[in-house]
């Protein structure tokens, strides 16, 4: 998906996209209102170490300090901003089982409105607590996002409580465009700006905000090849969309109707990437810069791995919008990719069911300066014959190379080893 530069120069021109008043939208991306000191301005950090790695000068926006641990808060209280005096005593209401709950919730206590958040019954009970810690008003409802948006939606009708949508909604997009004002105050030769796209609220807003100042500027958006859901809208695909993506917080399948007209018009670029990808992002952002993102926040870096053509010398802007991920969930992609990168392997010794043989294993790997993790003998669940067996054994090792000096000094010692990791 590109534009010529002609209709970038156009765009550069009209009124903010989303039809709000100039002083309203000046307003919002200038955060005037003495509520937006609540908002963190996180820095926007240079990666030597990952700009090394993936050939282009790469700069970070750290969403993840912000109190919540997500850039949803700016959406949140932009809209209860705009609110009416009567609006904000009847309250507002959302459906959400993430970010954007816990951004509006806290936002809204701060303002001294009443906030409903309707929660799908199998929201894990760290979330919901995290919510009504917020001071918000927790509803369990349906079994899924599309039952709880209905009871929000019901709750507007009969109880007079305003809707703030996650994404499809001016204010809130507006408010998400305050992220781009921010980059390009604090590096303002920004090449290309890469932002997560998940219902669109996001990217619409920071797009609007960056084109308005720097036409020139390229935008690109980023979607988990398992949920496509903008490129369908926008392309008139039918491609596949849904399943279990590491980017749970851009698993969307129909993006707002606000957002991809935005998008249509202001996005140069979308692309899309594997689980693998966004797996090995994560787990660079936390090794090399001590940055804990959650899948979403870490897609950014994963599209400049999959696609380094489109960023390579270039200077380039990711947001990395989250960082709430669930610690076991974290602990194993944190294993998994020790286990690509043969710093862990699982080995498979066949064996002679005699004694000192596992002594015989221990010694090679010691002396090949291996570790021993944990030991399995399977002496009864094997098709060997009766008087062999075999012995799953995982071992730590430095990197690729220690590993293959590992498995070469099993077999120097007349035993067969293989990798058992996948």
């Amino acid at each position: 998906m590109a534009r010529s530069s002609e209709l970038k120069a156009v765009v550069s021109e009209l009124p903010n996209p989303f039809g709000l008043p100039e002083e309203v939208w000046r307003s919002i991306l200038e955060k005037r209102d003495p509520a937006w000191r609540r908002i963190l301005t996180p820095p926007c950090l240079r990666s030597e170490k990952l700009s090394e790695l993936t050939g282009c000068d790469l700069h970070l926006q750290l969403e993840t300090m912000q109190v919540t641990g997500s850039f949803k808060e700016r959406g949140a209280l932009s809209k209860l901003l705009s609110l009416t005096e009567e609006e904000r005593a009847a309250g507002v209401v959302a459906a959400s089982a993430g970010n954007h709950a816990q951004g509006l919730a806290r936002h809204a206590k701060l303002l001294g409105i009443h906030a409903v958040i309707v929660m799908p019954k199998r929201t894990p009970l760290v979330k919901i607590e995290e919510t009504k810690r917020y001071g918000a008003e927790i509803v369990l409802y349906g079994e899924g996002f599309e039952e709880a948006s209905e009871e929000a939606e019901r709750r507007v009708r009969e109880d007079g409580l305003t809707l703030v949508h996650p994404f499809d909604d001016p204010f809130v997009s507006a408010g998400q465009g305050t992220i781009a004002a921010e980059m390009l105050d604090a590096v303002p030769d920004l090449d290309v700006l890469i932002v997560p796209i998940g219902g669109g609220g996001l990217i619409a807003g920071m797009a609007a905000a960056a084109k308005e100042r720097r036409p020139d500027i390229e935008v690109i958006g980023v979607q988990a090849d398992l949920y496509p859901g903008m490129l369908n809208a926008l392309e008139g695909w039918a491609r596949p969309c849904g399943g279990m993506t590491l980017a749970e917080g851009i698993a969307v399948c129909r993006p707002g109707s606000l957002t991809r007209e935005v998008v249509r018009t202001h996005v140069d670029r979308i692309i899309t990437v594997d689980e693998q990808h966004l797996e090995r992002a994560l787990c660079l952002l936390l090794n090399t810069q001590k940055v804990l993102a959650e899948g979403a926040g870490a897609s950014g870096l994963a599209a400049v791995l999959a696609h380094p053509q489109l960023f390579e010398g270039r200077k380039v802007g990711s947001v990395v919008c989250g960082g709430n991920i669930d610690a076991r969930l974290i602990s194993a992609i944190l294993m998994r990719d020790l286990a690509r990168q043969k710093r862990l392997a699982r080995l498979r010794v066949v064996l002679m069911d005699v004694p000192g043989e596992l002594t015989r294993v221990a010694s090679a790997i010691g002396e090949a300066g291996g570790n021993v993790i944990d030991v399995s003998y399977h002496k009864v669940f094997n098709d060997l014959p009766a008087k062999e067996t075999h012995l799953d054994i995982s071992v730590e090792a430095t990197g690729h190379d220690h590993m293959n000096q590992i498995i070469g000094a099993l077999k120097a010692e007349g035993l067969t080893a293989v990798t058992a990791n996948y």
